[in-house]
């Protein structure tokens, strides 16, 4: 019995903490992680349908919130982790559309559309 006592204690503590389930504290990263997944199944498209400006938003959003959840009171871990992945996500997609830019298949394509518009 004192050991289900105990962690009822400890689930009271965690659920009135200033971080806990009552608070958007708690909230926010938890949706936020719905980012992340769509980072990773981004990770199936090819490079060609990504969007360069909107991974770099999630890069620079993810290392804004990461230092702010830091320097905020309470500090809020889970926020601050959700956002180190949201910022890896964003960063692996930046790196991967990179790389295709600087393939030569994008380069033919480009010349191609030049080629095409300077027809019309």
């Amino acid at each position: 019995m004192a050991t289900s006592a105990a962690s009822q204690s400890a689930l009271q503590k965690f659920i009135n903490s200033p971080a806990g389930p009552k608070t958007i504290h708690f909230w926010a990263p938890a949706m936020k992680w719905a980012l992340v997944i769509a980072g990773i199944s981004d990770l199936q498209r090819p490079a060609e349908n990504l969007s360069l400006a909107q991974n770099l938003s999630l890069v620079a959003t993810g290392l804004i919130w990461t230092r702010y959840s830091m320097v905020i009171i309470p500090k809020n871990y889970s926020l601050g982790a959700v956002n180190v992945f949201v910022a890896s996500t964003g960063l692996m997609q930046v790196g991967r559309i990179m790389k295709y830019r600087m393939s030569d298949e994008y380069k033919e394509k480009q010349l191609q559309e030049q080629a095409v518009k300077a027809a019309a």
